[in-house]
């Protein structure tokens, strides 16, 4: 008997399975959304951040001093990578106005008798001023000012001030900080965003494929002829498509970060591949469940649109969720992103533990036994109460 009920579960998980990739052959558009549009959303993310490092920033650079030890600051700003002096406006106004027309992305203010003070060892400070709006952008520049008047002080010191004032009266300062990248030591944008926008743009296309392979059911008043007498199979099977499609192309994604533009996986690549299918299945889930709940196709792929296509913004690797609002704190934890963004950052680049990520796997697993398991019993319910369509 138990055999009899594997075997019919068996046949029927296949027969979805089947019935799926037909529609797939007979409808272009439908493949189109599984196949050539994942790939060209990756290879276009591919060549936007190919350039991987924000070089040569234009920044302004206003000298009150007018000394050849600010004009020797100036030179060693602009030989920095990731700045160049774009304008060096008379009057801190003018660099104003540039900045507001986009001309330059930082300014930096050296004032007058910044040389004499710092030659009598009292304080000299640099101003540098970014525009907060372009945050990463004013961000990268004002950290390579800051680097590169930090480069010319220490030379100044030992150059300058040393001779002058005798190396038994210079002190280093009593409390320093010393700061070190880890991860990402070449602060790589393309390998921070790629990681996140690959699984953000697949989880989106393979919800709303998956979503949209349920409603076309519901709205054609296929459902009890498609789920039989094993809806549960029949889910699976057609989930199973998906599922399987765009965990492939997440593994290639991370196949691609990892060894093609970075230096390999830290921790355990078979996590990263277990994660890829756990991650896609708990989106298709989702949708699953958005369909079921909104009984119109219309609504519950626009409610996955405002789900899924939000998970990047609350995932908290972009923006932090920390002390945030409640909802946004509980908006993160229930995306599948956010779970599987901790995954990925745990193996691919810190190198934790394997146990470590276990619990963002187990979430992953949640999430797709209760919202698949919810969404089937609604459209099993769906399929139970719906007319069946009339022979032709």
């Amino acid at each position: 008997m138990a055999a009899g009920l594997t075997a019919g579960a068996g046949a029927a998980f296949v027969a979805s399975l089947r019935r799926e990739l037909h529609h797939w052959r007979g409808d272009r558009w439908e493949l189109a959304l599984v196949t050539l549009m994942p790939l060209l959303a990756m290879a276009l993310m591919m060549a936007l951040f190919s350039g991987s490092v924000l070089r040569q920033v234009p920044v302004a650079l206003v000298d009150l001093d007018g000394s050849a030890d600010s004009r020797a600051l100036a030179r060693a700003i602009d030989a920095s990578p990731g700045v160049a002096l774009a304008r060096q406006p008379a009057s801190l106004q003018q660099a104003q106005a540039q900045l507001r027309a986009l001309e330059v992305f930082a300014i930096v203010l050296v004032p007058r008798d910044m040389s004499r003070r710092a030659l009598r060892g009292e304080a000299a400070p640099v101003y540098a001023f970014y525009n907060a709006t372009y945050m990463a952008t004013g961000q990268s520049a004002a950290r390579d000012i800051a680097e590169a008047v930090g480069a010319y002080n220490a030379r100044m010191l030992k150059e300058r001030i040393g001779l002058q004032a005798g190396p038994a009266r210079l002190r280093a300062a009593p409390v320093t900080v010393q700061a070190t990248l880890l991860y990402n030591p070449a602060r790589s944008y393309e390998l921070f965003l790629l990681p996140l926008i690959f699984p953000a743009v697949l989880s989106l296309l393979a919800a709303l494929a998956a979503g949209g392979a349920f409603g076309r059911e519901r709205r054609d008043g296929l459902l009890a002829p498609w789920l039989g007498r094993r809806p549960w199979a029949a889910i699976a099977g057609k989930l199973a498509a998906y599922v399987a499609l765009f965990s492939l192309y997440g593994a290639l994604g991370v196949l691609y970060v990892a060894y093609v533009r970075g230096d390999g996986v830290a921790g355990s690549l078979w996590l990263l591949l277990l994660a890829q299918p756990l991650f896609y299945l708990a989106c298709c889930c989702f949708a699953l469940l958005f369909i079921a709940l909104a009984r119109d196709m219309c609504t519950g792929l626009s409610l996955v649109g405002l789900s899924i296509g939000t998970a990047l913004a609350f995932s908290g690797a972009t923006f932090p969720v920390i002390e945030a609002p409640l909802f946004t704190r509980v908006w993160n934890a229930l995306l599948p992103l956010t779970a599987y963004v901790q995954v990925q950052m745990q193996q691919l680049f810190m190198g934790a533990a394997w146990t470590v990520s276990l619990r963002p796997l187990g979430v992953l697993l949640l999430m797709a036994v209760v919202a698949g398991g919810t969404g089937s019993l609604l459209l099993a319910r769906a399929a139970r109460g719906a007319p069946r369509p009339l022979p032709a």
